[in-house]
């Protein structure tokens, strides 16, 4: 029997032996074949995956979407339909740079908080020039009596956020 042993897939695509073998759990790694002694025996492929794996989640992609990845890949392999890495590239591109623009908007914020010299919260939400986004938090209305379900006891929290539905806490 030849193959790689898992110290040397691991030390070769720079993870280690745990995450090796969560991998293999998670379906990402083919199991692989096993000495007489029950010693694991990679092909040398086995490698290149765990780079590919690694790389993908640099790139953003969670393990789940990294084994559709690989799912789609064999199933490309095996004679069937085409790839979708394109599609998947560009709507993890999408949802990357809208982050991007998030974090814009974070930086551009905390900039603004620096520069009015905010040194606390509660003085600086009551100043005029308070760049911080309090309008932007969801505000919450408790009302006692006059909904399902309420009671002086148990009163109903409904929170209002401006980007999404309201919702009520009971």
């Amino acid at each position: 029997m030849s193959g790689l042993r898992s110290g040397e897939v691991a030390s070769a695509a720079g993870v280690n032996r745990q995450t090796l073998r969560y991998y293999e759990r998670r379906g990402l790694l083919a199991e692989p074949n096993r000495t007489p002694g029950g010693h694991r025996l990679y092909p040398a492929e086995a490698v290149t995956a765990l780079r590919v794996i690694k790389a993908a989640q640099r790139l953003g992609f969670s393990l789940a979407e990294v084994a559709e990845l690989l799912d789609t890949g064999r199933y490309r392999h095996r004679g069937h339909g085409g790839s979708e890495l394109a599609q998947r590239a560009a709507a993890k591109l999408a949802e990357v740079q809208a982050r991007i623009a998030d974090l814009g908007v974070v930086a551009d914020t905390l900039r603004a908080a620096l520069d009015a010299g905010c040194a606390d919260l509660i003085d600086c939400a009551s100043q005029p020039h308070c760049p911080l986004p309090f309008d932007d938090v969801p505000t919450a209305m408790v009302s006692g009596h006059d909904g399902p379900g309420c009671s002086p006891d148990n009163p109903v929290i409904q929170v209002h956020d401006p980007r999404r539905r309201s919702r009520v806490f009971t």
